[in-house]
């Protein structure tokens, strides 16, 4: 309970005490959305990085050099836990905001500095509202900031962390329509932090692993019209990977 408790003091400060530095940003960045963007994920990256520290969380962060450095990419990744966003983020060197549900943008600060780092809502329970939210992100891509996805939808539940769910097809039509690579993105043991034992947050050790980078048009023939399910596999396959690399140790 200590460790949460800790956690949620720590963010709400961060995000309620810095909003006059966003103004100021605003102010000093006033035409340039870039520098905008990647001043503000860097303040984001340093609360994050606190706040894995305060978990007790160590990220073992591999395949990197697999991460272009000079394009805007889609991470693709799985999605169990609250922890996958904070861990990935605290990883990454680069602008990269996430499409998140439609419901966080109510939530006071957090909205705003989750727009002021790219991040985009998405609405799925409006198709219009989310095929504009596809569209928002490929323009992101376009500018040069990178934007993460998790195409199952929701954190998944499912006991066996290789069981993923369905992912949505048309979240990677952003990459296809953008013209950018897409990176493989396979998180494990995040669920263990917090969610299988709530409220309290355990001391863990994840592993975050980015796989080769490919384009949507060299994806195999058989698999253009199932472009979701293609990814989905990759990613199944990098988690089974992991698992039996931690059974080995």
């Amino acid at each position: 309970m200590i460790r949460i408790t800790l956690d949620l003091i720590f963010l709400f400060l961060f995000l309620v005490l810095g909003m006059p530095v966003l103004f100021f940003l605003h102010l000093w960045y006033k035409d340039d959305w870039m520098g905008d963007l990647k001043s503000c994920t860097r303040k984001v990256r340093w609360a994050l990085n606190i706040v894995v520290k305060m978990s007790g969380t160590t990220i073992i962060c591999e395949g990197l050099e697999n991460v272009p450095k000079d394009e805007a990419v889609l991470f693709v990744g799985n999605h169990r836990s609250y922890f996958d966003i904070i861990c990935t983020h605290a990883s990454l060197d680069r602008p990269a905001g996430f499409v998140a549900k439609a419901e966080m943008s109510k939530v006071p600060f957090l909205r705003t500095w989750m727009l002021r780092i790219g991040c985009l809502f998405l609405d799925r329970k409006d198709p219009r509202e989310g095929l504009k939210t596809i569209l928002k992100a490929i323009e992101h891509i376009k500018k040069g900031a990178s934007v993460i996805i998790y195409p199952e939808g929701t954190r998944n539940i499912n006991e066996d962390p290789k069981e993923l769910l369905p992912f949505h097809e048309g979240s990677l039509k952003i990459a296809q329509k953008a013209g950018c690579l897409i990176v493989p993105m396979a998180i494990y043991g995040t669920d263990d932090i917090l969610e299988k034992h709530f409220p309290v947050v355990k001391k863990q050790t994840i592993t975050l692993r980015f796989g080769k980078p490919f384009y949507s048009k060299d994806i195999p023939e058989g698999h253009k019209k199932k472009q979701g399910a293609y990814v989905r596999d990759i990613i199944t396959s990098m988690i089974a990977d992991i698992e039996k690399e931690r059974v080995s140790l």
